[in-house]
């Protein structure tokens, strides 16, 4: 712990939780202000980073019960923060640039929002101690995030049955995300949260394969990937883990 009360260490690690999601919101919007990245290139850089880089502050809060709430403020100020600027209350130009396909502020209000959500559900219900809150970030972030970026840019053969999407995003984003998930398998179970196995590691494949397919699907050009991947994440996780 950070300090010796367990309610001021985690208000400690809160602090850098906080601390950490801002500087890479604040290196993504220059990249963005600065036209570093292409738009698209410089969205899922966020989409990758932010989620994958709060999780491992998990292990800065202590064992007690307010800990998951605490950590779960970090990303639930950004759901408000998503309503203001996407219900157009609050202006914040650099944040629509770095986070929406075409510099809309309303589209805030999707993926973003369902992003910010997922990410504080996932804190607040499973936690640390639970395979399906790596699952769940992890394929949203990696998986998600990788199968836009690979897609784009070797995504020249189509899948038959949605020719908006590619084998090459689709393995992309399975591949991501599972060896995402085993990473921070690895990781948590480092601290002891969890107890890493075959089992769990097989878990992980299924749950990103089924994520892959559903993401692949032609109901994916209607519905938000930020809503149907942590939806099948929940679902198939919940059976398996």
């Amino acid at each position: 712990m950070l300090h010796a009360n367990p309610v001021v260490s985690d208000v400690y690690a809160t602090g850098i939780s906080v601390g950490v999601a801002f500087s890479f919101l604040r290196l993504w919007q220059e990249t963005a202000k600065r036209g570093i990245f292409d738009q698209k290139l410089n969205r899922k850089l966020v989409h990758i980073s932010i989620g994958l880089a709060f999780m491992l502050c998990w292990p800065l809060f202590s064992s007690r019960s307010q800990a998951r709430l605490l950590a779960a403020l970090v990303p639930g100020v950004n759901i408000f923060r998503m309503l203001l600027i996407g219900l157009g209350i609050q202006k914040d130009e650099a944040t629509v640039k770095s986070m929406s396909r075409f510099g809309d502020y309303r589209e805030l209000l999707k993926g973003p929002l369902y992003y910010a959500s997922t990410v504080t559900f996932a804190s607040v219900m499973y936690w640390r101690t639970s395979p399906l809150a790596i699952a769940l970030i992890c394929n949203l972030c990696a998986g998600d995030g990788m199968a836009d970026i690979v897609g784009r840019r070797f995504g020249s053969k189509k899948i038959p049955y949605n020719r908006n999407k590619s084998f090459a995003g689709s393995i992309a984003m399975a591949s991501a995300g599972f060896l995402a998930s085993i990473g921070y398998m690895y990781y948590f179970s480092s601290f002891g949260y969890i107890e890493r196995s075959w089992r769990m590691i097989l878990g992980f494949l299924i749950v990103s394969v089924s994520t892959t397919v559903v993401e692949s699907l032609p109901i994916s050009s209607e519905l938000d990937d930020n809503l149907t991947v942590p939806l099948t994440s929940v679902l198939v996780g919940s059976l398996i883990f």
